[in-house]
């Protein structure tokens, strides 16, 4: 069974976008959870232009089911893991200006870094996964850095589904079966949806989780907009 780890970034760049606490962050977790989710996920990032280290910490108390923070190991990053001990820590390599994470670690390159960083995390009994791309020396990479789960960066997928292009997962197939070989468990994010997210769910043998957050707020806007907008038509009569 595959968890579903929602990625609430989206609601908190709602909420900053007029001020106050309308949606409420910590609310939306709550139902969240109570709705099914199996998992909260949230990607801090050196700006706050979205959650804001406050949230995260706020978020500590909330999230009953597994709490996922996601980010660029800097030192800040690294201070407020330890500081709020999550279940999970997922290791991202996005740029200060990124927009959204665009790649994944060279786990070849920078493998005495990340080392530190799991061992680190290790050390405070926080489940270490590494965000990598769909190459095997990049999954033997984090094997050998000592990580207990990978993140499939699933961009790629996306694309080549949303163009018909079903081969496009052979890549994700072909890295789950080297982690599940080498012991790691594997997570998945980036683009997954409602339209192609049960044929990755099915090719991908041992998927523990996936990590959505754009693509599920933006179906939820779209698939709530006809009751929300009749139970205004319903008060104004």
């Amino acid at each position: 069974m595959t968890k579903l780890s929602v990625n609430i970034n989206k609601i908190a760049t709602l909420r900053n976008a007029r001020g106050g606490n309308v949606p409420d962050l910590l609310q939306v977790a709550k139902d969240i959870q109570r709705f099914g989710g199996e998992g909260i996920t949230i990607h801090p990032r050196p700006d706050e232009r979205h959650i804001r280290y406050q949230d995260a910490r706020n978020l500590k108390s909330i999230v009953t089911t597994e709490y996922n923070i996601e980010g660029n190991p800097d030192r800040k990053f690294i201070d407020l893991v330890l500081e709020v001990r999550p279940t999970q820590v997922t290791l991202v390599p996005d740029a200060v200006d990124a927009i959204t994470s665009n790649a994944g670690w060279n786990t070849v390159i920078h493998k005495d870094f990340l080392t530190e960083m799991v061992q680190e995390f290790k050390r405070n009994n926080i489940r270490t996964s590494i965000f990598v791309d769909p190459t095997l020396e990049m999954i033997n990479g984090a094997a050998a850095i000592g990580a207990e789960r990978i993140e499939l960066y699933t961009e790629a997928f996306a694309h080549q589904y949303g163009l018909g292009n079903k081969n496009g997962v052979q890549p994700y197939i072909h890295s789950a079966v080297l982690a599940n070989e080498l012991g790691l468990g594997i997570n998945a994010g980036h683009d997954l949806s409602l339209e192609n997210i049960q044929f990755f769910q099915q090719s991908i043998p041992g998927l523990l989780e996936v990590s959505i957050g754009h693509a599920l707020i933006s179906e939820a806007i779209y698939l709530g907009l006809e009751n929300v907008v009749n139970m205004y038509l319903q008060k104004l009569k």
